[in-house]
């Protein structure tokens, strides 16, 4: 047994991911929250994927550890080329979901500003413009949030955020949602409630690759809140297919060409 299948011997594939497709160029992966992407203490998702599904994958786009959902690795560098180059482009959708208990009245808006680090390996939106992280959100409460029902209880001020990122920032959804008052809830670096976990999921992907069109959904599996069935109902009914809303337009400035 090689060094790398020793390192995800004791780990098993649905503990650290599912496989929601195989294709001869690329995977694409349900990660679970908690899951390093790059090895740390241990084997990360690549390492342990990699060795549980008998293959080289490689890496074109990444997900934080408290982040659960779907993530594309190219089968070949060749591969990984074509897909990092359509991300730069913004070819690549991305669509993600988030809870939180905070206190943010806008139903939908942009979010856009530079970010720089801050304390505790954080981040913070700036009010400066150079080379922003933008984001745009929709998001919807619910009735009963606060109430108890047969089957369930919702916190109060429970809000689901649907976010659309047009930049791949290093935590860049959690420090938007902080920047409008909507900490992610569990997120506690960004002064969230705790929770059982952090409620942001990779939700929905869609692009064009080899003449089709490759669009994947995957709904969370984990987490109290994501489970119940408010949540739930507003996937199915009405964000089934994320990329078919109202989305607003945003073009990549050419800072090349920015006048002097």
């Amino acid at each position: 047994m090689s060094g790398q299948e020793d390192a995800v011997a004791a780990v098993s594939a649905e503990a650290t991911f599912q496989l929601v497709f195989e294709h001869a160029d690329f995977v694409v992966l349900n990660k679970a929250a908690g899951v390093s992407f790059h090895s740390e203490e241990g084997a990360g998702l690549v390492v342990q994927a990699a060795a549980l599904l008998g293959y080289a994958l490689y890496p074109v786009h990444r997900l934080d550890k408290v982040t659960s959902g779907l993530i594309i690795f190219a089968r070949s560098s060749d591969t990984a080329a074509e897909l990092s180059a359509l991300f730069s482009a913004q070819k690549i959708q991305k669509y993600y979901l988030a809870l939180s208990t905070g206190k943010n009245t806008k139903k939908q808006g942009w979010v856009k500003g530079d970010m720089a680090p801050a304390r505790r390996g954080a981040y913070k939106l700036l009010s400066s413009h150079d080379n922003p992280a933008v984001s745009y959100f929709v998001s919807t409460g619910f009735v009963s949030a606060g109430f108890a029902t047969e089957q369930e209880t919702l916190p109060a001020r429970l809000r689901l955020y649907l976010i659309k990122p047009f930049t791949g920032k290093t935590h860049q959804i959690r420090v938007a949602l902080k920047s409008v008052s909507a900490p992610i809830l569990g997120d506690e670096l960004y002064q969230a409630d705790p929770s059982d976990r952090v409620y942001l999921h990779a939700y929905a992907l869609c692009f064009y690759y080899k003449n089709q069109d490759w669009r994947f959904v995957c709904a969370p599996d984990s987490g109290q809140y994501f489970l119940t069935s408010a949540v739930q109902q507003q996937l199915k009914s009405n964000w089934a297919a994320p990329w078919l809303l109202d989305w607003p337009l945003y073009q990549k400035p050419n800072w090349q060409h920015k006048p002097a």
